[in-house]
């Protein structure tokens, strides 16, 4: 299982809850750059910047999956994180303390966690390999589940705008292979620990 985060969109360089918009200029001409693990299962995110993602890398994707959408925000969608914190300090901060909390109206941290785990059991009887194009919250829910780790840990796990995370499904569950590595064909070697955006 190789999960690809879509190229950067202006609310993942603004550090923003991501709205339903498309990757810019400068992240589609990156993508362009992209090939797929040969002979994978491309699917996809319903959201427009993974499937734009996938059109600017000429990749076919043979199918949509809503459980690989980012997290739901709600009323947070589309606004920048420093402003909520300075407009509603307390929520902001149960938000980011309690897994249970969703003060946006969207979904709350294991809820989103639940889904995306849900997502990767199914898949673990799977053959072959597949690619999948989906979001940063979402590859960091992934590598959290793979691990057993508690929860909490999704906010040490950085995942860069189009980055690869490599996971291998055994009897035991899954295997974390690599995090966080640039997916560009020419593009091998493992980065340092990149910041990234709130979610997207």
């Amino acid at each position: 299982m190789f999960l690809l985060r879509h190229a950067p969109t202006p609310a993942t360089r603004s550090f923003a809850f991501p709205a339903d918009e498309s990757p810019d200029s400068r992240g589609l001409r990156a993508a362009a750059e992209l090939r797929a693990p040969a002979h994978a299962e491309v699917i996809c995110s319903p959201a427009a910047r993974c499937r734009a993602t996938a059109a600017a890398a000429d990749l076919t994707v043979d199918s949509i999956e809503p459980a690989l959408a980012e997290c739901d925000f709600g009323s947070w969608a589309g606004r920048r994180l420093g402003e909520l914190v300075a407009e509603r300090p307390e929520e902001t901060r149960r938000w980011m303390t309690d897994p249970d909390a969703a003060p946006h109206g969207g979904e709350s941290l294991r809820e989103f966690s639940a889904r995306v785990a849900s997502w990767l059991e199914r898949q673990a009887g799977g053959d072959g390999s597949c690619l999948a194009i989906t979001h940063g919250g979402v590859v960091k829910v992934a590598v959290v589940h793979a691990l057993g780790a508690p929860i909490e840990a999704f906010w040490k796990v950085d995942c860069a705008p189009l980055s690869r995370t490599e996971l291998h499904a055994d009897g035991d569950g899954w295997r974390l292979t690599s995090v966080n590595v640039p997916a560009a064909a020419k593009t091998r070697s493992r980065p340092a620990p990149a910041a990234t955006a709130v979610g997207g």
